[in-house]
């Protein structure tokens, strides 16, 4: 089989750990790492001698021997970057955000279906184990009709300066909620706050309305004393405790649940049963996402973080920010 070779665009805060994980990938071989600073490009170069750094993307793109890219670049420059990608014929992974706007993630499709070429989003926690477990029990019916979904992502930084709070954190949970259920939600509604210079929002909270009545809410801060990665979803059967931070017991499920009587005298009957912790698969969750991205360019399987994945929570995004800068108004989605 060939050995798929690729340039990996952006060696700062997530770049490392792409570089790290598509090095230790058979079948592939990093023969580029691109960055605007010496210093990470010098770092990379201790930490890899046989790449090759540059930090002109033209390099890489003018390559025939390159077949793909990953970018991690700033989300401000993933249009641009992956466009150009894909005009000069190479399949593109880019992180999280996809893009900053709809349109621009709608073109990228576009050109990737025109170029035969895999456009894949960096929307990692898709491959969890933790995840897939949810996913798994949802779709064998084991928690019922979902009914809200109610996450806490919050720490203290990294302040971005191109986008705020929500784009930073929320495609994390989005993406998560996008893959969990398949129904599109009806309205967004976000308010937030910035208490920096540059006024870009450091804490903010998302609501998206559904027209089954289910309801997802995210808390998202940059500027919090403790750290908190957790999600609670709850259904008509059951409910689950997702904890990222916790370093085996991710999952619990509570057999607990309520049902309130039918008549005019509003009466709710509780049920409260047992708590489990499901066996969770202990992988890395970026080495199984670049397997996955590899697997799609040699054998043209679908991966699971689709482009289509990755327009769905910029298309939620999108509205996020209208709603954020008319102060919290709902905004209707098609």
């Amino acid at each position: 089989m060939k050995t798929v070779k690729i340039g990996i665009i952006g060696f700062g805060y997530w770049g490392p750990n792409l570089a790290r994980n598509f090095f230790a990938l058979d079948g592939c071989q990093v023969k580029y790492i691109v960055d605007l600073s010496p210093a990470r490009l010098a770092a990379a170069k201790k930490l890899y001698p046989s790449v090759n750094t540059t930090d002109k993307l033209e390099t890489v793109l003018d390559d025939a021997e390159i077949d793909a890219v990953v970018i991690a670049s700033p989300v401000s420059t993933h249009f641009q970057f992956a466009q150009k990608a894909l005009v000069k014929g190479k399949h593109v992974l880019v992180e999280k955000p996809m893009t900053r706007l709809v349109s621009e993630a709608e073109e990228l499709i576009a050109l990737a279906k025109k170029q035969g070429r895999v456009l894949m989003v960096d929307h990692t926690f898709l491959y969890t184990g933790a995840v897939k477990k949810i996913k798994e029990m949802i779709k064998s019916d084991q928690l019922g009709k979902i009914q809200y979904f109610d996450s806490t992502r919050i720490n203290l930084g990294l302040f971005q300066h191109d986008i705020n709070v929500i784009g930073d954190l929320a495609p994390h949970d989005l993406s998560i909620l996008s893959y969990l259920v398949d129904e599109a939600p009806a309205s967004v509604i976000a308010t937030g706050v910035s208490h920096t210079d540059n006024k870009v929002e450091n804490l903010a909270y998302l609501t998206l309305n559904y027209q089954s009545a289910m309801i997802a809410h995210f808390t998202l801060s940059w500027s919090s004393p403790v750290k908190i990665r957790k999600t609670l979803i709850a259904g008509t059967k059951k409910m689950v405790v997702y904890d990222d931070l916790e370093p085996t017991e991710k999952v619990r499920v509570y057999d607990t649940g309520f049902k309130a009587s039918e008549s005019q005298n509003l009466l709710i009957d509780y049920r409260v049963g047992d708590i489990y912790i499901p066996k969770i698969e202990q992988t890395e969750a970026l080495s199984a996402l670049a397997k996955d991205f590899l697997a799609a360019i040699t054998t043209g399987k679908a991966p699971l973080a689709d482009a289509q994945k990755g327009l769905a929570v910029v298309r939620i995004l999108e509205s996020a920010e209208k709603s954020l800068k008319n102060h919290g108004q709902e905004v209707k989605l098609s």
